[in-house]
């Protein structure tokens, strides 16, 4: 009997870190994602349009909303995507006292506009309301490979992403109906 409360209580803490959305008060990887948060470069958005060359070589960690789906193969899940970027805020806002009514939490104000070329998971691919679409936010680690223009901002070739369908994730608008 102690045994099974034992691995009940440590299922329940494991079941905490957030999950596939990482619902906590503070960012949470998933699954491989791990190895490419730790890797990953603080590069502002102006170093990276100023001098693509010089990041090359970088691995990016970007957070950028959905603006539209250029380019998508649905049979091999290539696609192009122009996102805008939007600050991580390190405290996520919660609906209350609970880590599981938290939700990422970026800013509502982006930075500016960049391009991902990525291959999309089967799981994005499925149509309904968790689908990548118009509207996700996604985190992007990949390398800079163009300067882009005024228009795209950045291009950049991904390695890794997550996703957050809409409605599982909120900017940081929603501060007076959610608390720090």
């Amino acid at each position: 009997m102690q045994k099974t409360l034992l691995l009940a209580a440590i299922a329940l803490l494991t079941a905490c870190g957030g999950g596939r959305y990482g619902y906590a008060r503070t960012y949470t990887t998933h699954g491989d994602e791990g190895p490419y948060y730790e890797r990953e470069a603080d590069l502002s958005y102006e170093d990276v349009r100023r001098f693509p060359d010089r990041h090359a070589e970088d691995l990016l960690g970007w957070f950028g909303t959905v603006e539209e789906i250029v380019e998508l193969n649905r049979d091999s899940g290539e696609a192009r995507l122009r996102l805008q970027l939007r600050p991580h805020q390190e405290r996520h806002l919660c609906a209350d006292e609970t880590a599981g009514s938290c939700r990422v939490t970026v800013s509502e104000r982006p930075v500016g506009p960049f391009e991902v070329l990525l291959t999309l998971r089967g799981e994005d691919l499925q149509d309904g309301p968790e689908r990548l679409w118009v509207g996700s936010l996604v985190k992007v680690y990949g390398h800079v490979m163009d300067a882009g223009n005024e228009e795209t901002g950045p291009v950049i070739q991904a390695e890794h992403y997550r996703h957050w369908p809409h409605g599982h994730f909120v900017t940081t608008a929603a501060r007076g109906s959610m608390r720090r």
